[in-house]
């Protein structure tokens, strides 16, 4: 497989941004620490020992101390560096992996910073290095606009908590309205693998519809545009979405899956399935799945739905299941070991760079941006 050039990106030393990335997930560990109640979430907590997390939380600290410390040595992007010695000091000030905290109290919400913290922090670590290894493209994870991803991915990860809360809460009302107690039985009988699976196969069509309206409907079509004008694509790319793109997406896809009774157990591992595929299906990964593509989505079906290129601007609208794409008459495979050449918008001037101005772009009348996407300089 050939490897495709990308542009080429300052010099940056990896100490420094790793010491900072370190330091400030290890500061917002220990505030998860003294306000578990606010920042944590109940259903997350329960997939993680408190052990597991005073000694990753250790790990970061002293991490972030020694890398920090090496890149200030070498003068190397001190400034960076200074940051993430300064977030572990806080961190260790504010009482470091012994951070002691009281019963946790039940509340109606919560932020999950737990689950943004670890995943990030384990999506980093498995990422980062399999990207450089086999990646298609060889770019820097420090590539142009990675901040603004990094932003979206926060966004993300604490956002799906309130979905779950706002879905879970009306499902009462949605009960009475639509759903069929034949129906909820017969599902609710199904063993849990299996209401995964039905899940999965059900999440993704109406996602995939949902998709296709984002591309058809000009007023979508503004907020799906964030998601198409990232120009690079790699495991943290698939984070840039619309934050009313996030709520409508996943109110769409769970509160079907709540109402008709899927348990708990399996709404919790489609959520987390979820997570794990968006990163998966934009990773910089060139893995040739060969006929696996047929029953998967894998990164290099769903790179080619993010090609500027007129013959896929309307195909692979799944991100779990290939057959969806085959029902709805959108599939359209790649040929064999082709890559595409861009990625993006078809027009690059209808997407301002930065989270705020992305934020706010759907709303406004503006359709070209002077500094958009992808502009050099």
């Amino acid at each position: 497989m050939a490897s495709v050039a990308s542009a080429s990106a300052p010099r940056r030393s990896w100490f420094a941004y790793m010491s900072a990335g370190l330091g400030l997930l290890a500061l917002l560990g220990v505030l998860c620490f003294h306000f578990p109640q606010l920042l944590t979430s109940r259903e997350f907590r329960a997939t993680y020992e408190e052990g597991f997390a005073r000694q990753l939380l250790l790990l970061g600290i002293v991490a972030a101390f020694i890398l920090g410390t090496v890149a200030i040595l070498r003068g190397r992007d001190r400034r960076v560096a200074l940051l993430g010695v300064g977030s572990a000091a806080l961190a260790v000030l504010l009482g470091g992996a012994t951070v002691h905290f009281g019963r946790i109290e039940s509340t109606p919400y919560s932020l999950g910073l737990d689950w943004f913290v670890i995943s990030l922090f384990f999506s980093t670590i498995v990422f980062v290095p399999i990207e450089r290894m086999l990646g298609v493209r060889d770019q820097s994870p420090l590539r142009p606009e990675w901040r603004t991803d990094l932003a979206y991915y926060f966004l993300s990860h604490v956002l799906v908590q309130f979905v779950l809360i706002a879905v879970t809460a009306s499902t009462s009302t949605m009960d009475a309205l639509v759903a069929s107690q034949s129906v909820k039985q017969a599902v609710q009988s199904l063993p849990i693998w299996a209401q995964f699976l039905l899940a999965v196969f059900m999440a993704d069509i109406f996602q995939a519809g949902l998709h296709r309206l984002y591309h058809r409907v000009p007023w979508l079509w503004r907020f799906h545009a964030v998601h198409h004008s990232s120009r690079h694509m790699d495991w943290l790319a698939g984070s840039r979405t619309h934050i009313v793109e996030v709520l409508l997406t996943r109110s769409a896809v769970l509160m079907p899956l709540v109402v008709l009774g899927f348990a708990p157990d399996a709404v919790n591992a489609y959520v987390v399935l979820v997570g794990l595929q968006a990163v998966l299906a934009h990773a910089n990964l060139g893995l040739n799945f060969g006929w696996l593509e047929y029953l998967l989505v894998t990164p290099r079906y769903h790179h080619w739905h993010h090609a500027r290129h007129p013959d896929y601007v309307d195909v692979n609208y799944a991100i779990h299941l290939p057959l969806v794409d085959m029902l709805m008459g959108t599939f359209k495979r790649p040929p064999p070991k082709t890559w595409p050449q861009e990625y993006g918008v078809m027009k690059l001037e209808s997407v301002p760079r930065g989270l705020i101005a992305q934020t706010v772009m759907p709303v406004r009348a503006k359709k070209v941006f002077e500094d958009y996407v992808g502009r050099e300089g």
